[in-house]
């Protein structure tokens, strides 16, 4: 297949996307009223960039922004801090905030993301929940990837204190849990026990529908700036939002109990911080874009993709399978090479902090693991899924996808790509 006929078939493909493109406009432009609402209600201006140092202690730029997360989010309060390196850091600080030695914390969407089995202590690691005292309980999804809530029920014990929901379809083959399975599950679970809490791991779901996870009664959402409401800019940070006494919990765990949020130092970030905020719900609807568009073009050719290009959707993540770790190698390394940045890399497997399998990513990114950014990954065990997600501009996805199949076809033919 040569270069013209590559554009011929992703021409047809968009054609056939138009609607779905107009819906993740409509989404776009009703989150983006959300966030500039919040701006204007907290009268931002240029000196809410200025920053702060050391301790970091009367920081107005720092304040206001928590202040915007918390009304764009509809939460009580929002702890938004460059000190928060990633998701996982933001949740581990949810959940030792919280739960005490004795408490037992379900699981409600199967198993938790590989990097937080070390935090929970299901692969033992020295500073687990585990080591102190604190159990937990697994609860599978149903085959067709819905939450269990019967079987949520069941597993709930009188010393049970949270139960904790993945929004995002991580390393499965899941779908993303929507806000209004979230709604009714909450609303479910709460007649039940009403004292339950839950938390939610919020990352690649926000901005993807015009309803966060709190508005339907999330005690706690948690996630990283270097995904979506980073909006491409913000170089690193994470979020905890919610209950104002969970918060401040949280923020007991980020720094020290007595003083919370009241340190932590903002220095330069605030700028990309507030833009990137401001950003985030059109990046995110030029990903969400980028994601239908491949879903339907790899469908064409032959590939499995979950979501398919006409699902709705709820988080950023689009799963493609393969017959072989060779085939796996091939699209990540076909990925890289679309990338605006380290284009010429050549991703390997290789171990990584937080999980059992070795990884391959695929991340030219200006962002280190900036996964709003085009990008790609997978742990390298059978079956075979990378899971590719963002991008910045519709048009780079779109390029890349044409580069993508560029290479596919140029090393193993047009009749049998992998």
């Amino acid at each position: 297949m040569n270069r013209y006929e590559i554009e011929d078939l992703v021409g047809t493909a968009e054609a056939e996307i138009e609607p779905a493109l107009k819906r993740i406009k409509k989404t776009t432009l009703d989150n983006q009223r959300k966030v500039l609402e919040a701006f204007w209600s907290e009268r931002v201006s240029q000196a809410d960039f200025n920053g702060t140092t050391g301790y970091g202690l009367d920081d107005e730029g720092r304040d206001k922004l928590e202040r915007i997360y918390a009304l764009v989010f509809r939460a009580p309060a929002a702890l938004v801090r460059q000190q928060i390196v990633s998701g996982t850091h933001a949740i581990r600080l949810g959940l030792f905030g919280t739960l005490r030695p004795g408490n037992h914390i379900v699981f409600a969407s199967g198993g938790p993301y590989d990097t937080l089995e070390s935090v929970v202590g299901i692969r033992p690691t020295p500073g687990s929940l585990a080591e102190w005292g604190i159990t937990y309980t697994i609860v599978p999804l149903t085959e067709s990837g819905s939450l269990d809530v019967k079987a949520i029920k069941n597993a709930v014990k009188p010393e049970t204190t949270v139960v904790m929901f993945q929004r995002s379809r991580g390393y499965s083959q899941r779908p993303a849990l929507t806000i209004d399975e979230l709604e009714q599950a909450f609303n479910n679970l709460s007649a039940y026990r009403p004292n339950l809490l839950f938390f939610v791991d919020n990352c690649y779901g926000e901005f993807v529908e015009t309803r966060e996870p709190v508005e339907v009664g999330a005690h706690l959402v948690m996630g990283s700036l270097i995904k979506n409401p980073g909006g491409g800019l913000a170089s690193t940070g994470g979020y905890v939002i919610g209950e104002a006494d969970l918060v401040e919990k949280a923020a007991a765990q980020l720094t020290a109990p007595g003083v919370g949020a009241e340190i932590g130092p903002s220095q330069h970030l605030l700028r990309e911080f507030y833009q990137g905020l401001y950003m985030a719900p059109h990046t995110v609807g030029e990903a969400l874009s980028g994601s239908v568009l491949a879903a339907n073009v790899l469908a064409r050719c032959g590939f499995k993709c979950s979501p398919v290009w006409d699902e709705p959707r709820s988080d950023l993540i689009l799963s493609v399978e393969f017959d072989s770790a060779d085939n796996l190698l091939l699209f990540c390394r076909a990925v890289q090479s679309a990338a605006a940045v380290d284009s010429f890399v050549v991703p390997q497997p290789a171990p990584m902090a937080g999980y059992d399998d070795e990884v391959v990513m695929a991340a030219g990114t200006f962002v280190q693991g900036g996964s709003l950014e085009l990008s790609a990954d997978a742990p390298l065990r059978a079956p075979y899924f990378g899971y590719i997600q963002g991008g910045l501009t519709y048009e780079h996805v779109r390029i890349a996808v044409e580069n993508i199949l560029s290479e596919i076809f140029s090393r193993n033919g047009p009749e049998n790509p992998f």
